[in-house]
């Protein structure tokens, strides 16, 4: 692009900066507008608080329940039996199961899982539960 009052055949090659700085002073001017604004909006979250055991429920501790313990090395087990394998067809037969034997598909399920237990297992535990029609459960730290 040739500029007039310039030789003949001469290109303007250097770059106009007065936008590109009126773009940072707007960002500029914006960003010490806001950044007090993020410092006060405080969000004060209240973590729930883990019930001890005698803070429980008693209608939580009568009727049938799925007890689900899924260990370090990936053994899943449903109420005190191993389910082999631990994936996510075989866990929700096991479901299927105990809800037949309890005559009804409401029933509450307990997941304990130890800290370093593989998140598939757990994973499956989920699936399988969503898979059999299970509405409440519960993931609880495996005790020592």
């Amino acid at each position: 692009m040739a500029m007039p009052g310039g030789k003949a055949g001469e290109q303007f090659t250097e770059i106009n900066v007065t936008p590109l700085t009126d773009v940072f002073l707007v960002l500029l001017v914006i960003m010490i507008l806001v950044a007090p604004l993020v410092n006060m909006s405080v969000l004060k979250v209240d973590p729930p608080v883990a019930p001890s055991a005698n803070q429980q429920k008693p209608e939580e501790d009568k009727g049938p329940k799925l007890n689900v313990l899924v260990s370090k090395e990936g053994v899943v087990t449903v109420n005190s039996v191993p389910v082999n394998p631990p994936d996510t067809q075989n866990i929700q037969k096991v479901f299927q199961e105990e809800q037949s034997k309890a005559g009804t598909q409401d029933l509450p399920l307990n997941l304990q899982s130890d800290a370093d237990a593989l998140q598939k297992y757990v994973v499956a535990v989920m699936d399988a539960a969503a898979g059999a029609g299970i509405k409440r459960m519960k993931v609880l730290p495996l005790r020592k």
